[in-house]
């Protein structure tokens, strides 16, 4: 029996209709796990999605609204990001305060694990990207909200934090992983990031993960599996 095939729990996924979000429902649904879907477009998500999965509408600046999403779940991934630099879908908005109140109320509702996409370069605070409303900044101080939350005892996050994002299908590129912020630049298929995500449900190894990844070559793999092998728990020392 394959380990994922144990995970019984249901899963939250925020930032669904997204195309990152897209590719970690169907991953999700490959490996025949237990869907939740947290939209404030119920038809888009309808559209996307039909019967495959639960739809809770509502909005991530809204508590009562993500409490309601995340009860009786056991994990959550999060792939939400600001599209705007002012209003409900900036950076503030979305990348840090919307994660951080998500965070808060999946811990409350007694959530497992919290797997979320962030972005390399996220501790420079000089890089260009931090001109688009400090985005990079704001997800800096989301990834040490749920650090400092679900490194408790009985809970457990992943952090990834992939280059560019393209589009196409998983397992088709070795990948190149590395702890500590230091890769600048590269691309990676979103399909692979969704998959590093659903598989951080049941491999210990990818339990307190922060880590950068992008492509190395074109090398169909069979898993992703390997890429959390090397990777040091960031405690008790974030890296």
């Amino acid at each position: 029996m394959k380990e994922s095939q144990r995970y019984q729990g249901r899963v939250l996924v925020t930032g669904a209709t997204g195309k990152t979000g897209q590719w970690v429902v169907k991953r999700l649904l490959h490996y025949g796990i237990a869907i939740r879907v947290f939209s404030r477009d119920r038809e888009k998500a309808l559209a996307l999605f039909g019967k495959q999965v639960e739809i809770v509408d509502g909005k991530i600046q809204s508590s009562s609204d993500i409490a309601r999403a995340v009860k009786e779940c056991c994990a959550v991934i999060s792939t939400l990001g600001s599209s705007a630099v002012t209003g409900e879908s900036s950076p503030g908005e979305v990348d840090r305060d919307g994660v951080i109140r998500l965070v808060d109320e999946a811990a409350k509702a007694g959530v497992k694990h919290f797997a979320i996409i962030s972005s390399l370069a996220v501790t420079k605070w000089y890089h260009p990207l931090n001109l688009f409303s400090g985005v990079l900044s704001k997800k800096w101080e989301a990834e040490e909200h749920l650090r400092s939350l679900f490194s408790k005892e009985g809970r457990s996050y992943t952090i990834v934090r992939p280059g560019g994002l393209k589009d196409g299908e998983p397992l088709l590129h070795k990948l190149r992983v590395d702890t500590g912020d230091r890769l600048w630049n590269g691309f990676i298929n979103r399909a692979d990031v969704a998959e590093l995500l659903v598989i951080s449900l049941w491999l210990e190894n990818a339990k307190n993960r922060t880590f950068e990844v992008i492509n190395e070559s074109e090398e169909p793999q069979k898993s992703l599996e390997q890429c959390y092998d090397a990777l040091p728990p960031d405690f008790p020392k974030i890296v």
